[in-house]
């Protein structure tokens, strides 16, 4: 292998590994389609369950399709009896998104048709985990805080129900409205690192629970799914938007830090979803009376695009970045921002797992040995 192709592959990046109708995201020109739909359209139209059947099934709901989804995930909310008892058991210490991958893992015990791998199997299990989710992430925040979980509402969608199991008080219309649009944002884009460790499970012939249970695991790790809560927190250290410049100069300057929530493996101008996000984080701020956070990382994005590395390097705010200004306004915690992301999620993990089993073919990549040959075999009493 030449030294530029082992460059261009390192991390698999450049290399194409498949094919995928669910969506198509263009890093050079800052756009990410849904099944041929913008985007921004989406956000601005479409509710959480219209994406969901939209990246199912090809095509937006009829009224009567949604109303039957929407239906159908309502009814499918409720975790099997016995799991809120064996969640409360668990170390009130463990983060969420370790309890999420285990309880999702666990539903697969409760399920008789786990192993049944057929299309209509695979979609009632995708529907069922969409809805679950939710209930297991709101469930441990009320379980760690000594609180009793709060059944899900089977007339609320999946955005106001969450933020209900959550807080126990129903949510008015810009609270719901932001969690849609978070919803709708992030769940999907192309071949990202846990939809494509969700692909490999499935390419084994494993089961629903198993790539999903797998998606969530390479979520969990801090270069994937985590950087959200790290943006807050760098927001937490800057304290004042009167702050940003020393910090940026201090920090960024200097090599010490990097400004959490800009730049992006694939976007190379703004992300889209950046920008919808800005737009939902300025009305909470707004309707909470609380703009100090929005105003800070308003300021921050823009100096550090006046900055030469960062218009040299098409450093643009990404979808974290503005994310966690909304969550925050939200109050939810920190560290239940990732399992929201998961929520998310789940209806384009579940896509691409039933577009895995449409054509599926073992992902078996090659590897370039570089390590040492023809070695002679010393004894063990004569080593060294």
């Amino acid at each position: 292998m030449t030294d530029k192709a082992a460059a261009a592959s390192k991390g698999l990046a450049n290399v194409v590994v498949g094919q995928s109708k669910l969506s198509l995201v263009n890093g050079a020109e800052g756009k990410l389609i849904y099944r041929g739909y913008k985007i921004e359209d989406l956000a601005e139209h479409a509710s959480f369950e219209e994406v969901i059947y939209l990246l199912w099934q090809g095509a937006l709901p009829t009224q009567f399709q949604l109303v039957t989804l929407t239906k159908a995930l309502q009814g499918e909310a409720s975790l099997p009896e016995g799991v809120i008892e064996i969640m409360k058991r668990f170390p009130h210490s463990a983060t969420p998104m370790s309890v999420l991958r285990t309880v999702v893992s666990m539903l697969s015990l409760y399920d008789a048709n786990a192993d049944d791998n057929s299309p209509a199997e695979n979609q009632r299990k995708a529907l069922s985990l969409t809805a679950k989710v939710p209930t297991i992430t709101a469930a441990w925040e009320r379980i760690r805080t000594g609180k009793e979980p709060i059944a899900p509402h089977h007339e609320l969608g999946m955005a106001a129900n969450f933020l209900y199991m959550l807080r126990g008080t129903m949510p008015d219309a810009n609270e719901t409205a932001v969690i849609d649009a978070y919803l709708v944002l992030l769940s999907e884009h192309g071949m990202n690192a846990s939809t494509f460790s969700a692909r490999v499970t499935t390419s084994t012939l494993s089961d629903m629970y198993s790539a999903i249970t797998t998606a969530i695991g390479t979520l969990k790790g801090a270069a994937h799914g985590g950087a959200n809560e790290e943006a807050m927190r760098m927001f937490f250290e800057i304290g004042e938007a009167a702050h940003v410049e020393t910090w940026f100069n201090e920090n960024v300057k200097t090599g010490k830090r990097r400004v959490m929530g800009m730049g992006h493996r694939v976007y190379k101008a703004l992300d889209p979803r950046a920008a919808v996000l800005k737009s939902k984080s300025r009305i909470m701020a707004e309707a909470t009376n609380n703009l100090k956070w929005y105003d800070l990382a308003s300021k921050l994005e823009k100096y550090a695009r006046q900055d030469e590395e960062f218009i040299k390097k098409n450093l643009y705010a990404n979808v974290d970045y503005y994310s966690a200004i909304a969550l925050y306004t939200l109050g939810i915690p920190m560290d239940q921002f990732t399992p929201l992301f998961a929520i998310a999620r789940i209806p384009g993990w579940s896509a691409h797992v039933l577009e895995q089993w449409a054509d599926n073919r073992l992902i078996r990549p090659d590897v370039e040995y570089v390590g040492p040959m023809d070695l002679e075999w010393v004894p063990i009493e004569k080593r060294s």
